[in-house]
């Protein structure tokens, strides 16, 4: 992991939040590379999502909604992990991590499950933290995962009256735009709705880089169905959803189904995608695809009172839709992507590149112009003349910086696809050297034809 923290700063992908403060736990700022590797992402997500599907809506959902929200979806009774406290360092601990370590699975287990396991370990003077290794540890306790604020209140003091909660997650804003959508759209079944936003938990012990974090980023689907084809439905995002990372360069070795046995109270059924990180040591979690049932429309029917059935003129019948859930945290996608790309090669010549291996329709620079030499006015304008002209098509890198191995180099482990350089022959046959990052070979085009030689490239 210390290898891809060090280059996520050191090539401005990721910054540590507030660094001149001190920094804050498990925050993190997206840097310029960051920022539009993360796009990328991001949209090719929707493409999949949005663009190419006719049964599908887009949504950008409100990050504060009605408390009611929360309380019918179950968060407020029941989004909470447990927590034991270290009373000699002042450690808060997740209590089912301290008894996984023993081989003690308490994933949804009542607390007092998970307190009379930890009092076996005590009785037998196992306990201890695993900062200090002190054995003053207290008894679990149950600790929200919510971030509560106020809205329009004269009091800093939360109240019942006055606190909302920043959402943990993204889908429940889907639920409660489901009615307009149907109102407004009317979508025939299936259907399903799309968006990425912000969510925030209140994570007892965020860590593990972007990949745990107390704010971030989730791209959810909710798709709506007719309870009689859950089934089908479920295998069919299934499929959607692993043929997605394989598109974009995970090879399927890498990835494998988790099976989940225990449930969410709303879930059905429950798969996850695991990635194999080698930043990680192992198989982990980047995406979940869940069959919720129709349990989410029957809470927010039966708290608010307003009817959220379908009646479907298909099959004259009128029900409350069933719904697959897709949901993937943005930031381990990103994790993901550089985990299975930044690669270091042996070149012939003995001497050795890094470089960011990585789907190009996701790099986020597409192409890297240079000037041979940066000292000479007649190539520097060439360059950028060229650089203005395509970066209204792509997105693009003006590099001077060092020399051209260098700079080849500094693209290689950023990620950029093609470098163009102009010159001295260039001044006489109109043409520039392209350079691909993978192969490394390089070839002639002519500066008339360079948009339409790209377009193909990326269009392939």
């Amino acid at each position: 992991m210390d290898s891809i923290i060090s280059f996520c700063k050191r090539r401005a992908f990721v910054f540590p939040s507030s660094e001149i403060y001190g920094g804050m736990s498990a925050i993190y700022d997206y840097g310029h590379y960051g920022v539009l590797l993360k796009e990328n992402i991001k949209n090719e997500w929707l493409k999949h999502m949005v663009q190419y599907r006719d049964d599908m809506y887009g949504l950008d959902s409100a990050i504060f909604m009605h408390p009611l929200t929360w309380v019918a979806s179950g968060h407020v009774g029941g989004f909470n992990d447990p927590q034991v406290d270290c009373k000699s360092c002042k450690a808060r601990i997740r209590a089912d991590n301290l008894l996984e370590e023993f081989g003690i699975n308490a994933d949804k287990e009542s607390i007092e499950f998970i307190n009379n396991e930890l009092n076996k370990l005590r009785e037998q003077g196992k306990l201890k933290c695993p900062n200090c290794g002190s054995k003053d540890l207290t008894e679990a306790k149950v600790f929200s995962l919510m971030v509560k604020s106020n809205i329009g209140s004269p009091t800093d003091a939360l109240t019942e009256e006055n606190v909302v909660y920043l959402r943990p997650e993204t889908c429940g804003g889907i639920y409660l735009e489901y009615k307009n959508i149907v109102d407004n759209l009317h979508p025939k079944m299936p259907f399903g709705v799309a968006q990425v936003g912000k969510a925030f938990r209140n994570e007892i012990v965020a860590r593990q880089f972007i990949f745990r974090t107390r704010e971030f980023e989730q791209m959810e689907m909710q798709y709506f169905h007719n309870p009689k084809d859950t089934k089908s439905i479920f295998e069919l995002w299934k499929k959607e959803r692993w043929n997605w990372y394989l598109e974009y360069g995970i090879q399927e070795d890498k990835i494998h189904w988790y099976k989940h046995e225990k449930l969410a109270h709303y879930a059905s059924d429950a798969y996850d995608i695991e990635y194999n990180f080698k930043c990680l040591n192992g198989f982990k979690e980047v995406e979940g695809i869940h069959d919720r049932g129709n349990w989410d429309l029957s809470q927010h029917s039966k708290y608010s009172g307003v009817d959220l059935s379908y009646f479907d003129q298909e099959t004259n019948e009128r029900y409350v839709p069933h719904i697959v859930e897709t949901s993937v945290g943005l930031g381990r996608l990103f994790l993901m992507f550089l985990d299975n790309s930044l690669v270091e090669e042996e070149l012939e010549n003995g001497e050795k590149r890094t470089v960011l291996k990585i789907d190009k329709r996701l790099a986020p620079i597409k192409i890297a112009v240079f000037p041979l030499l940066k000292n000479r006015e007649e190539l520097v304008n060439g360059a950028k003349s060229i650089y203005n002209a395509l970066k209204k098509s792509f997105m693009c890198e003006f590099d001077d910086n060092g020399n051209v191995g260098k700079r080849y180099r500094r693209q290689d482990e950023i990620g950029t696809p093609y470098c163009v350089t102009f010159d001295f022959d260039s001044l006489n046959d109109d043409a520039v050297t392209v350079r691909d990052r993978d192969t490394m070979k390089q070839e002639r085009i002519k500066i008339e034809f360079l948009k339409e030689y790209f377009k193909e490239k990326y269009d392939k």
